[in-house]
Order: structure tokens, then C-alpha cells, then sequence
């Protein structure tokens, strides 16, 4: 047994451009010339590459430095049909022939099954780090399930870790440094201990100056500050018995940027907040934004009462607070008023057991516990608003602070926000579990000229899993594998808060004006209060999931050529959580001191409903106002499997035929503040048909692989009312895939592999783009709600513009009137043409337009529906990160000179075009790009020492790999999120 595992330390991939040589079987002269054997566990046996009937590539430790890979982003260039990018939630997604993590959420499963060293990781912060003393990464393409942990419908991502070696004492070490002042140390001590025990010892440390330059601090950011050690012992105390032990550290404290780059093209009307037709280095429009709007001089005319219209910050028709802000055009370059921070820690602790049972029986198991926590903040629209010191808006808060009238309910609430006036600075809410924020402790605030507009992405993670399986190796036809699984993980205080100056500045108002309302029975009459949060906050304090499974293959191998596996899979997913989303409505908080006192208001879910003191509700699903949290438990049960045949034409020469089904469990949606959307969404389901063939001839390897899919409720994510939702639709996806290495000498190795990928949604399939919810339709308006800050549509049923203009500016001008204002006076303005669409948009109150359209006003405009958007069908469009074309090639050359080489070698990869979202069009558009690395490496004596010389990303290529459309109410700006930039360097290493 441990003989075969021993050939694992000399991995490499079909796809990989350099063969390994260490402990890998040469090919003789007149079979491969300088191929190299390869050899891979991708279905949980130490197999040759070229026998396993399973489209898999692998990397080894050699070939991820020769290949330049030092982390996921790295990894996925030489991936036939795999891309990756980071994500907008301190995530990342892996996309394997066209299905990446679409679900976002606390109870989504990855598309892509990560794994560590065979171990399920459901949450893990090891796309973060880089890849130090590893034995290998195995990379499956298609649904696994029958074999690895839980199921995943894209594929599977191992990564190996280098394990203590029983034959002698060894070590290695390197340090490297490079552009941007970039320091990486990486080494491992391996030290035996008598004839049965050994252990080993690495770690990793980088650091490095920012990729990115703020121009409002004159200073770098997305730098990097991070370690991480792994220990590792193993024990062989018979030769049938082998025990793995693994403890593994990581911690990150630095200004990493979850975001590069924000694009917008700047809707002047505000009602969008970003134009829908192309995306450009410019400033969203601040008055489409929650702050923007809750903080307007209209908004507190119409939906509070004309006198608090004197405290309005701005109007939703002037200069907003973005104005005059700089988005320079440089991908690499921001000018922003918050700074980054982020900081991770993760632990993992593994044990493995192998033990064999005679000659023809093994049993493996396979256990861990991981913990980890995140926290990152960034400034939430990369821009320096306008300052906020002397605004005429804060003199009349001043004024109601100073008035004897209203100095009981205006004066603690000044004091909070504008403690030194209002020609100082201004402070707001640091984000606190109370809610409170600026109103509650004063270590709860942060003070500046300008509104901070900052996020934070934070959540603590812990899971435990375990998993034994048995294997056969029978000389007979038959052999067999058997096995069961258990995962159980919990996230905890999984939080997601937006913060802004004016959030806490209508918090404020807003309170006081329920304490200022008269009506009999106020509770609350003349007392200062705030509107509890006053920041948004989406907080899931627990997201549960236990998942079971046992599954299973059997081989019959009828000869020595033909061979025909079965496998099955039971698999059971329960999931619960509790959650809720808040926005001036957490009806927990009670009273807070802190000078004067202030009081929270309790209640109101919208501010339509801002003078109801009944319990806030946060699941609105049930009967009753009285909860306070939303709280579900689904669960799920699924059988799936595979079918493989196999024929080995000659020893070099292998075809195949699989069918196999692939299953994600389905689960929760997160509560929203206002609207309502279905709390739960279905398990995907995929059934997959390939072919394959793998060869040898001569001096080229070549293998091939074709595959259709056919995928069932496929998991998609869509922002709606400020919160990430997912809905389910159908797909098919069919590709090729080619990958070659030609070795015509031990000297020259080239690889090349290409992959081809269509992908589209089958069926008629409607969805809303929030970017533009006309669905280009004259016939509709766009309304910003200054309620909500969300937008609806107003479409005439008889396809008239006219009347739907008509309908929308008749109405304004009735709003206005029962408040005594008038469009030119404070009040809402009628409609106007919003650029880069086909229609008209204005500010107005979207049910008070509902609730005219179903009656009389309506019918006098020839009947108008009011509605969230009008669907458009993407029945045949693009799944999101998938490239149709793919390609990457490499070269090396070994220069011998006596005792010592020089190895030179360059790399080229191609990613063809995508989209970003499932609504394709030019302004969704991935551009394709390509990555050139070069190197090269001088070998001391028996490869003793070395020294190498690189440069990454010759051509400097900012590209895109990634984007995530924002919400309504904060402008429908899009964030991107590239490659790394160029860098070079030198690398001093040892290894004995």
C-alpha cells in the first residue's frame, strides 16, 4: 500500500506543460522518449492518468512553480474550460465547464466541491493564501458524488498536502522578491523519527506593498500581509497500517480590496443611479442611492410632512453628493475616503487512517475539524463624496436643536451627528450587534467632512466531517468501493452591513418625527428617538447544515481491456437558519443613554408605516408581527450515480463512455426589508453524457474529451429589495476538451491544451434585470420609489407612452398638492428621458401609483399596470462565466553544463469572451484575455540550490474576470474584479 502512495509525490497534469520527474516513471526510448508516467487518485486508487476513465488534470509541487502557479487565480489559466474569479462577499468561485457558484447565501453549496487532502471544505479561506509544500491539486471536471465527499454538478478541486517522508531528513526553503516590495519566504523541515514516525514542518510567509494607488491618501492598498505553518506527522507503525496527523494555521491582517474596480455610466436624472447601456469610469449617481434619497429634501416634503423638508441634505433634482467625485480611468488607480482592511483566520485539523485488511482489503478514514472567521471593509462606492460641512441642512438641524419647541427631541440627535456644529465634521454609525450605532456608545462612531460610505462582510465558520470507505483489490472480474460520509457545519454571525452618513441622518429625522406627532396614544410624544438600524444590515446569526451520505462503486472487469463501473449515491441534506435584515426597523432595541437619552423607535417596517409602534416583524411569511427573527429548516434527499465503460484499444491508446448524475442541494433565501421573494430555493440537478479517449503515440500524449449536459432547477442568484436571492433555471451545456504534452526529448517538453464550451438556458425563462425593469419598452416609466429606493415600472396597457407619462405626472402633481408643495417648490417633478434606454423616468411613491392604477385614475389613462419590472426571456442566452473558447500553451527547454542546467520556459493562456450575467449583453460583456509568464531557473549540483529569474503577466493585462451588478436602491453600480497585475522578480532556494 504505502509503495503505491509513494508514487503520488510525482503528479502532473495532462494539461500541465512540464512533466514531473521526480518520482515518476520515464517512458524508455522507444515508448515516449521524455513522457512521463503520471499518476493521480481521482477515483480514490493510485491509478495512471492515462487508465482513469475520468476527465482530470493535476498538478504537482514542481509544476506549480515551473507553471508560475502560486494561487487560484494562477491555477485556473491552464484548465481546459475552468475559470475563477473572487467574488463580491469575501468569496470566490471555481467554474468548470460552464456551472460556477451562481448561489449566493449562507445555505448554498459550492458548484465546485474544494477540497483539502480528500476532506469536503464548505467555507474555507484557502483561495486566499498561496499554495505552499503541497504534493499536488487534482482538478475533476464533470459531477462527482459516488467518490468525493459531498456532491458537487461541476467538478471537484483536491488539494494534496506534502506528508512527512520515513527515509531520511530533508529540507527546503526559498525566498523571493520582486515588484511592489514583495516578499515571499516559503520552507519545510522533514525530520524522521526512529524507523516508523516522521514529521514535518512548513509555513508561508508574504508581504507586499498594494497593487492599487488612492489618490485621497496618497498611499497604496490591496496589499498583503499573511502566514501560515502546516505540521504534519505520520505513522507507519506496521506495514499495513498508516496514520496521517495535520494542523494548519493561516491568518491575514492587511488592506485587501474585496472589490478592484466600480463602473458606472452616470444616469444625470438620478432614477437609475447607472445607465444600462455600457459601463464607464464614472461616479453613480448619489441621488439613486439610499442615502441620497432618505436624506432629500422632497422625500421628507412628501413622505414625512413639508416642515421636515427644511432638514433635507440635498434634492433629488440637484448636485448630489457624487457630483464632483473622480473615478479615474486607470484600472489601478481609486480615489476613495475609506480605506480597506481585512482581516482572516483559519485553522484545519485532519487525521487519516489507512489500514489494510489482508491482501485484498483496505479501509480508509478520513476526518477534521476547521474553524475560520472574516472580516473586510471597503469603501462601498469607491468615490470621496462632496463635503457635508456647512450644508444648509444641518444649520436647520441645528436650529430645531437650538428651538425650545423641539430641543427635547432634536437637540440629543444633533448632538450625536454634528457634535461640533454643523460647519464640523459630521459623525456616523460604526457597525455595532446593538444596531445602534451612532446613537449608542461613543466608541460606535466615526467623524469625518465627508459621509463614509462604507460595507462590512464578516462571518465565523466551523465545521466537523468525517469519512470511511472500503476498498477491494480481488484478483477476480469484480472488485468494489463502499462508503459514508457526515459533514456538520455552522455559520455564525454572518453579517453583511452598509453604512453611510445619511442612513444615521434619517434615522435621526425620522424619529423625530414620530416623537413629534401628536396623535392620542403616541407613546413616544416629545422624546428623542432614532429609527433603529441606522445602518443596513443583513445578519444571519446561525446557517446550519448537516449532510449525510453513502455511496458506492462496483467494477467488473470482463478482460483485460474492457471494464465497466456502476456507482451510487444516497445522499441527505438538512439545512436550517435564522436570519433577518434591517433598516430602520429593529424592534429589539429599547433605550440607550449617552448624554441625553434616546430612544428607539419601535416598529415600522417601511417608512410608509414610520408611526406604527406595533413589534417590528421579520418574518413575514407567518401570521402575526411578533417575530424576530426568520427562522426555517428544509431538507432534501436525492439518489444519484454514474455509469462508466471503458476499452483499452492498446496499452497506449484508452476510449471511454460515461453517464453520471450530479446533485446540489437546494435551501434558504435570506429575509428581505420590504418586499418578499420565495424562502426557499430547489436543489440543481445535472445529468451528464462524455466520451473520451486518452493516447499515447510516440513522443505525444493526447486526450480528448467531448460532454453534454442537461441541467435541472440550475441555482441563480439576482439582487432584489437590497438582498442576494436565488431562483432555479434550466440549462444545457455541451463542449470539447483537448490537451496534449510532446516530449520528443528529455530536454524539450511542449504542452497545448484548447477547450470549446456552449452553454445556454433552455425553455422560456423570465427574470427582471434590475438594471433596466422597462425591459426596453417605450410604453413604460421608471419610477425610483423614494419610500423604498427601489424601482417599479408603469406601463400603459394600451402600448401608450403618452399615457403612461400622463398617468405618472398627474399623480406627482396629486402628491404634491396634499402636502402644499409644488414641483418647483420642494415637491416631485414630472418624468424625463432617462439616457441609454427607450423610455422616461421620474421620483414618485410606487403604491400610491399601484393603488391609483387598479381604480378610477387608471381607467382614465386607458388602464396602467404597475409592476416590479417587465421579465424579459433569456431563453437561449449565456450562462455567466462561460467562456466558448479557451486555450493555453507552454514550452521549456533543459540546457545541461556539466553538473548543473539552466531551464528556460515560457507559458501563453487564452480565456475567450463571457458574460457576468445571465442577461448577456454588451454592458455584461467579460472581454477575452490572455497571460504570458516567463522564466528561467539555473539548477546547482543534483538540484541542491537554485536561483530563478521571472516576470508574470508580461503584457501587463488589466482584464476583467468577474463582475457583480449592485442593488437599486445603492444605483446598479457594477463591480469588477481582475487579474493581477505584471510582476518580476528573483527566487533563491535550497531543498536536501
Amino acid at each position: 500500500m504505502r509503495g503505491k502512495l509513494s508514487l503520488l509525490a510525482g503528479v502532473c497534469a495532462a494539461a500541465v506543460a512540464t512533466p514531473v520527474f521526480a518520482q515518476s516513471t520515464p517512458q524508455s526510448a522507444d515508448e515516449g522518449i521524455g513522457l512521463q508516467e503520471i499518476i493521480v487518485t481521482a477515483q480514490r486508487q493510485a491509478q495512471s492518468l492515462q487508465d482513469v476513465p475520468i476527465a482530470v488534470s493535476a498538478f504537482s509541487a514542481e509544476n506549480l512553480t515551473k507553471q508560475q502557479i502560486q494561487n487560484s487565480t494562477d491555477l485556473q489559466l491552464s484548465l481546459p474550460n475552468v475559470t475563477f474569479t473572487k467574488t463580491n462577499f469575501t468569496s470566490s468561485s471555481f467554474t468548470i465547464r460552464g456551472i460556477g457558484d451562481l448561489c449566493v447565501g449562507t445555505s448554498c453549496d459550492a458548484a465546485t466541491g474544494i477540497h483539502l487532502n480528500d476532506m469536503p471544505m464548505v467555507s474555507s479561506r484557502l483561495f486566499e493564501t498561496e499554495f505552499f509544500d503541497l504534493e499536488r491539486i487534482e482538478v475533476l471536471r464533470g459531477p462527482q458524488g459516488t467518490l468525493f465527499g459531498r456532491n458537487a454538478t461541476s467538478g471537484v478541486v483536491n488539494i494534496i498536502t506534502a506528508k512527512p517522508d520515513l527515509s531520511g531528513f530533508g529540507a527546503a526553503g526559498e525566498v523571493d522578491y520582486g515588484k511592489y516590495n514583495s516578499v515571499r519566504v516559503k520552507g519545510m523541515v522533514n525530520v524522521p523519527v526512529g524507523d516508523t514516525l516522521g514529521i514535518r514542518v512548513a509555513g508561508m510567509y508574504n508581504r507586499r506593498d498594494g497593487y492599487t494607488y488612492n489618490i485621497g491618501s496618497n498611499s497604496r492598498i490591496d496589499g498583503r500581509d499573511m502566514y501560515a505553518f502546516r505540521a504534519s506527522l505520520r505513522w507507519e507503525p506496521s506495514p499495513d497500517t498508516t496514520v496521517d496527523l495535520s494542523a494548519y494555521y493561516f491568518r491575514e491582517n492587511d488592506n485587501r480590496s474585496r472589490v478592484q474596480k466600480q463602473l458606472c455610466h452616470r444616469d444625470p436624472t438620478g432614477v437609475l443611479g447607472c445607465l444600462p447601456d455600457k459601463l464607464a469610469n464614472e461616479t453613480v449617481n448619489g441621488n439613486a442611492t439610499l442615502g441620497g434619497v432618505y436624506t432629500a429634501t422632497e422625500f421628507y416634503n412628501i413622505a414625512v410632512g413639508a416642515p421636515f423638508g427644511l432638514l433635507g441634505l440635498t434634492s433629488l433634482y440637484g448636485p448630489d453628493s457624487f457630483s464632483s467625485a473622480v473615478n479615474p480611468s486607470d484600472v489601478r488607480t481609486v480615489n476613495i475616503d475609506y480605506l480597506p482592511t481585512y482581516f482572516a483566520e483559519e485553522q484545519v485539523y485532519q487525521a487519516k487512517i489507512t489500514q489494510s485488511l489482508g491482501d485484498s482489503l483496505t479501509l480508509n478514514f478520513t476526518g477534521g475539524y476547521t474553524s475560520n472567521k472574516v472580516r473586510s471593509r471597503t469603501d462601498y462606492n469607491l468615490a470621496t463624496a462632496r463635503t457635508m460641512s456647512g450644508n444648509p441642512g444641518l444649520f436647520a438641524l441645528a436650529g430645531f436643536a437650538a428651538n425650545p419647541a423641539t430641543a427635547g427631541v432634536f437637540g440629543p440627535i444633533a448632538a450625536r451627528l454634528i457634535p461640533n456644529g454643523p460647519t464640523g465634521q459630521v459623525c456616523q454609525s460604526d457597525f455595532d450587534d446593538a444596531n445602534v450605532g451612532v446613537y449608542g456608545a461613543a466608541n460606535s462612531r466615526v467623524c469625518a467632512n465627508t459621509s463614509l460610505d462604507f460595507d462590512e462582510s464578516s462571518q465565523r465558520y466551523n465545521q466537523w466531517a468525517a469519512e470511511a470507505h472500503l476498498d477491494s483489490n480481488f484478483d477476480g472480474m469484480f472488485n468494489f468501493l463502499i462508503g459514508a460520509n457526515f459533514l456538520k457545519g455552522e455559520i455564525k454571525d454572518n453579517n453583511y452591513y452598509v453604512g453611510s452618513f445619511g442612513l444615521d441622518y434619517a434615522a435621526g429625522v425620522l424619529g423625530a418625527a414620530a416623537a413629534l406627532n401628536p396623535a392620542p396614544g403616541n407613546p413616544l410624544f416629545g422624546k428623542p428617538i432614532f429609527r433603529p438600524s441606522p445602518f443596513f444590515r443583513s445578519n444571519t446569526r446561525s446557517s446550519k447544515t448537516d449532510s449525510f451520505g453513502l455511496f458506492g462503486e462496483t467494477y467488473f472487469k470482463f478482460d483485460d481491456r474492457l471494464k465497466l463501473t456502476v456507482g451510487l449515491r444516497y445522499n441527505y441534506d438538512k439545512k436550517s437558519t435564522s436570519a433577518r435584515t434591517t433598516l430602520f426597523s429593529d424592534g429589539v432595541s429599547t433605550e440607550f443613554t449617552g448624554g441625553n437619552a434616546i430612544y428607539a423607535l419601535i416598529g415600522a417596517n417601511s417608512i410608509e408605516n414610520s408611526l406604527n409602534w406595533a413589534t417590528a416583524d421579520f418574518d413575514k411569511s407567518t401570521v402575526g408581527v411578533a417575530e424576530k427573527w426568520q427562522d426555517r429548516s428544509v431538507s432534501f434527499k436525492r439518489v444519484t450515480g454514474r455509469a462508466v465503460l471503458d476499452f483499452q484499444l492498446t496499452p497506449d491508446n484508452l476510449i471511454y463512455a460515461s453517464y453520471s448524475r450530479g446533485y446540489k442541494s437546494g435551501g434558504i433565501n435570506p429575509p428581505l426589508s420590504v418586499g418578499s421573494a420565495s424562502s426557499v430555493f430547489k436543489p440543481e440537478s445535472v445529468d451528464s453524457f462524455e466520451i473520451g479517449s486518452k493516447n499515447r503515440f510516440g513522443a505525444l500524449q493526447l486526450n480528448l474529451s467531448g460532454f453534454y449536459y442537461r441541467y435541472k432547477d440550475l441555482q441563480l442568484s439576482r439582487i432584489t429589495a437590497r438582498t442576494s436571492v436565488n431562483d432555479n433555471i434550466d440549462a444545457d451545456i455541451y463542449g470539447l476538451e483537448a490537451e496534449a504534452i510532446l516530449a520528443p526529448t528529455r530536454h524539450l517538453q511542449v504542452n497545448m491544451s484548447a477547450s470549446y464550451l456552449k452553454s445556454k438556458v433552455v425553455g422560456d425563462q423570465f427574470f427582471i434585470d434590475t438594471r433596466d425593469v422597462s425591459a426596453g419598452r417605450s410604453d413604460t416609466v421608471i419610477i425610483k420609489d423614494i419610500t423604498l429606493t427601489s424601482n417599479c415600472a408603469v406601463t400603459s396597457n394600451t402600448g401608450s407612452a403618452a399615457a403612461a407619462n400622463g398617468f405618472v405626472n398627474a399623480l406627482n402633481n396629486a402628491l404634491n398638492a396634499s402636502k402644499g408643495v409644488t414641483a418647483a417648490n420642494g415637491g416631485l417633478k414630472g418624468t424625463t428621458p432617462i439616457p441609454g434606454t427607450n423610455t422616461t423616468g421620474a421620483f414618485s411613491i410606487c403604491s400610491f401609483l399601484a393603488q391609483q392604477a387598479a381604480g378610477a385614475t387608471g381607467a382614465a389613462f386607458g388602464g396602467i399596470t404597475v409592476s416590479s419590472g417587465i421579465a424579459k426571456n433569456v431563453r437561449g442566452n449565456q450562462l455567466p462565466q462561460a467562456p466558448e473558447f479557451k486555450w493555453s500553451a507552454g514550452i521549456q527547454y533543459t540546457i545541461e553544463m556539466g553538473d548543473m542546467s539552466i531551464v528556460p520556459r515560457f507559458d501563453i493562456n487564452y480565456t475567450g469572451e463571457s458574460y457576468g450575467t445571465i442577461f448577456n449583453g454588451n454592458i455584461n460583456r467579460i472581454k477575452g484575455y490572455e497571460v504570458m509568464n516567463a522564466q528561467i531557473q539555473l539548477n546547482g549540483r543534483d538540484d541542491r540550490w537554485y536561483l530563478r529569474g521571472y516576470i508574470q503577466n508580461i503584457t501587463n493585462n488589466n482584464a476583467t474576470t468577474g463582475l457583480y451588478v449592485t442593488d437599486q436602491s445603492s444605483g446598479l453600480f457594477t463591480n469588477i474584479f481582475t487579474l493581477e497585475p505584471r510582476r518580476y522578480g528573483v527566487a533563491a532556494g535550497f531543498k536536501f
